[in-house]
């Protein structure tokens, strides 16, 4: 089952210039240890660059590379910033959006879990859709398919969450397209 993770950096981009409009520099954070994570890179670079926006790579292995990340998104004057998906991430949820908070960045993310938990936008796969197609998948397995008879599944269920009360701390007003847009606003 693909996630479709790169395939939606337009979008996810797109929705940040909705929210910062005038935003110049796009940061993208990173986990340098994720094989996945360089054509993310490259497909945002090639986004923002289409609409005259720079992207600065900031990287986070380990705990302690958060704070140089955030300080340096912050000296180098960076608008907005693009989370890419990783485990590691996930698993850091708080401390990211903490650091996102306090530097005053508006910030999206791939998993709804992060806005809930405070950040402010995220537009990605539904997981729940894909633990349902995935039970579907099993299904078939379990009814005899071969497994290289089945095709890739690909999502075809996508979030967007926005958190007012972020967007509000933040400064920004969220238009009322992109609110009308949303599956879920919390206010």
């Amino acid at each position: 089952m693909s996630l479709l993770n790169n395939e939606l950096v337009p979008k996810r981009l797109e929705l940040l210039r909705e929210l910062v409009p005038r935003a110049t520099t796009i940061a993208i954070l990173v986990n340098p240890d994720n094989r996945n994570h360089p054509s993310y890179v490259v497909a945002l670079d090639s986004v923002a660059r289409a609409g005259g926006q720079k992207v600065l790579v900031l990287g986070a292995r380990i705990d302690t590379d958060f704070e140089p990340a955030f300080a340096t998104l912050v000296q180098r004057r960076a608008d907005a910033l693009v989370v890419a998906a990783d485990p590691f991430f996930d698993s850091r949820r708080d401390q990211i959006i903490s650091l996102a908070t306090r530097r005053a960045v508006p910030t999206i993310f791939q998993w709804h879990e992060f806005v809930q938990a405070g950040g402010l936008i995220s537009y990605g796969t539904s997981l729940a859709d894909v633990h349902r197609l995935q039970g579907v998948y099993s299904g078939r397995l379990l009814k005899g398919a071969k497994p290289a008879d089945l095709p890739v599944i690909q999502p075809t269920k996508f979030e967007l969450i926005i958190n007012l009360k972020t967007a509000k701390a933040l400064g920004l007003e969220v238009s009322p397209t992109l609110l009308a847009r949303a599956d879920e606003v919390i206010e």
